[in-house]
């Protein structure tokens, strides 16, 4: 199985920039198709976007080119730069992992970290 521990969250301000961080173990990163999420208190988990083993990736609409998500499959980590801030990104943030192809629902995944929180503040 495959293990995953999120990290980077905080508090920042409007319009300020955040990176986060996705470690894996257990398997290497190159062989999984993985995902960030977040999820706002009293909504549902959202989905963000997603990256292969080669690279490709997958965006909601709403990132609107304010997010990237890169991975280094040597250090089997994935990560999630994010800039232009604002309260609605406020939630936690979600790493997930899964085998087979690209899919947007957070059902469709098999592994999940624990979460990190991202607060912006006005």
């Amino acid at each position: 199985q495959v293990q995953l521990v999120e990290s980077g969250g905080g508090l920042v301000q409007t319009g300020g920039s955040l990176r986060l961080s996705c470690a894996a173990s257990g398997r290497t990163v190159s062989s999984l198709n993985m995902a960030w999420f977040r999820q706002a208190p009293g909504k549902e988990r959202e989905f963000i976007g997603t990256i292969n083993w080669s690279g490709y990736t997958d965006y909601a609409d709403f990132v609107k080119g304010r997010f990237t998500i890169s991975r280094e499959n040597s250090k089997n980590t994935m990560y999630l730069q994010m800039k232009s801030l604002d309260s609605e990104d406020t939630a936690v943030y979600y790493c997930a992992a899964r085998g087979g192809g690209i899919v947007r629902t957070a059902r469709g995944y098999d592994y999940w970290g624990q979460g990190t929180q991202v607060t912006v503040s006005s």
